[in-house]
């Protein structure tokens, strides 16, 4: 017997499916935390493939990163799409969704900016850069209650490294008269080490900062699961 593709289960797209079944009608009825990491995804993606419904096809993309959502945040698109059943559009959607979930998290931080340990710096650049797979050197600007002026993103690299010019690290710094500056770059290997690389510019932007009477507070190394602080450590 012939299956007709287009009405087997596998391929229907979610209006199709039972209502018990159903990810909106289920997140409609009671609430997003009641979906799993699976179904809230398949509500993004809508339906799958030709032998897989949307949440079977949710599963195996979150199966590749053991349903770790910091993993799949750092996937890029064409990554995505090498799943069947996922377009560019579908790709798209997915990362668009999961910025709006990095954006939610920096707009919780804005209501308190101000800076009294090496966690608060840490909880406020790390969405910035805890997902990325390339080197990212930012600053935080603070003004003389550490309260955070701005955040300035000085250079972008590549895997192992970014190249720092300590002149572009002070012209935003003077332009905005920030009394102090924190220093802090990503390691997208997770290794929370600094290079001896990483000590070096650290040491010498410190020491330029006495001459422009610009204290440097901290350095701090971000992955996805901590930090390590040049302050904390006594290392500054």
């Amino acid at each position: 017997m012939k299956i007709d593709k287009k009405n087997s289960f596998s391929s229907r797209s979610l209006k199709s499916w039972h209502i018990a079944d159903r990810p909106r009608e289920k997140l409609f009825q009671k609430g997003s935390a009641h979906l799993t990491s699976s179904e809230l995804l398949a509500i993004l993606i809508g339906k799958g493939n030709a032998k897989e419904n949307a949440v079977q096809l949710s599963q195996r993309i979150l199966s590749s990163v053991n349903y770790n959502l910091v993993h799949l945040s750092k996937m890029g698109l064409s990554e995505l799409t090498k799943f069947k059943g996922i377009g560019m559009t579908k790709a798209v959607t997915i990362a668009a969704a999961l910025e709006l979930g990095r954006r939610r998290q920096r707009a919780e931080t804005i209501d308190s900016p101000q800076v009294k340990s090496s966690k608060d710096a840490y909880q406020y650049i790390k969405t910035y850069v805890e997902d990325l797979n390339h080197e990212e050197f930012w600053i935080l600007l603070l003004n003389r209650s550490n309260k955070i002026i701005d955040q300035i993103l000085i250079s972008k690299g590549g895997v192992s490294g970014t190249i720092v010019d300590p002149k572009l690290v002070f012209k935003p710094a003077l332009q905005k008269s920030a009394s102090g500056i924190i220093l802090t770059h990503n390691h997208p290997s997770g290794n929370l080490n600094p290079s001896k690389d990483d000590i070096r510019l650290t040491h010498k932007i410190k020491v330029a900062g006495k001459y422009l009477e610009l204290e440097v507070l901290d350095h701090l190394i971000v992955t996805s699961t901590g930090y390590y602080s040049f302050a904390d450590e006594g290392t500054l």
